[in-house]
C-alpha cells in the first residue's frame, strides 16, 4: 500500500505542463492513496514572527496562539509523515521556485519535528520516504548555474531526512510538451 502526498505549485491550473507530468508520474506509481496539496487552490501564508517563535517552544507550554499559528504547519507535516512518496511539480519563476512552493518549504522546515540539530549539524526527521520532482520550466534547464530551483528543493528534501530524490523534467516526461 503506498500513500502519495501530491504538491502541485503551478499557478496555471488548465494546461499546466507541471500538473500534466505529475499526473504521469502518479499514473506511473498508481498508489493506493493521494493526498494532493495544491498551492494554487489553497495558497500558503508567509511565516512571520507570531509562527518563528512558536515554533520553538515546546508543545506543553504554547499560548493558544502559538499552537494556532502552527495548526497548518502540523497538518502539512502529518501530510508528509502519512506519505510514502512525495511527488512535486515545481515550474521555475524567475530562475526560482514559486513563492507558494517557497511558502510550503518554510512551514514543514521545523526544528525538533521534521529535522533536529545536533552537534554536529542538523539531521533530517522525515526519513524513509521518496520524493519525486516534476521541474517545469519554458527556459531554465535543469541543475544549470541559473536553476536556483532545483537545488534548493533537493536540499530541503535531504534536510528533512528524504534522502531518495529523483528530478525529472516535464519534458522528459512529456516529450510532446514544449
Amino acid at each position: 500500500m503506498t500513500t502519495v502526498l501530491h504538491i502541485t505549485a503551478s499557478g496555471i491550473s488548465d494546461g499546466s505542463i507541471s500538473r500534466a507530468a505529475t499526473a504521469k508520474i502518479i499514473a506511473d506509481l498508481a498508489p493506493s492513496k493521494i493526498i494532493t496539496r495544491d498551492l494554487a487552490i489553497t495558497p500558503m501564508p508567509q511565516v512571520n514572527s507570531q509562527w518563528i517563535n512558536a515554533r520553538l517552544v515546546p508543545a506543553e507550554d504554547r499560548t493558544v496562539a502559538d499552537t494556532a499559528s502552527l495548526a497548518l504547519s502540523d497538518i502539512l507535516i502529518a501530510e508528509i509523515a502519512t506519505a510514502d512518496v512525495i511527488v512535486i511539480g515545481m515550474p521555475i519563476y524567475n530562475f526560482g521556485m514559486p513563492a507558494a512552493l517557497k511558502a510550503w518549504v518554510d512551514l514543514i522546515a521545523r526544528p525538533g519535528v521534521t529535522f533536529t540539530y545536533t552537534e554536529n549539524g542538523p539531521i533530517g526527521l522525515m526519513t524513509g520516504k521518496k520524493a519525486i520532482v516534476a521541474v517545469a520550466s519554458g527556459g531554465t534547464q535543469v541543475d544549470a548555474p541559473i536553476d536556483f530551483a532545483t537545488p534548493h528543493l533537493r536540499q530541503i528534501m535531504r534536510f528533512v531526512g528524504i534522502d531518495d530524490i529523483t528530478v525529472h523534467t516535464a519534458k522528459d516526461l512529456l516529450p510532446t510538451a514544449a
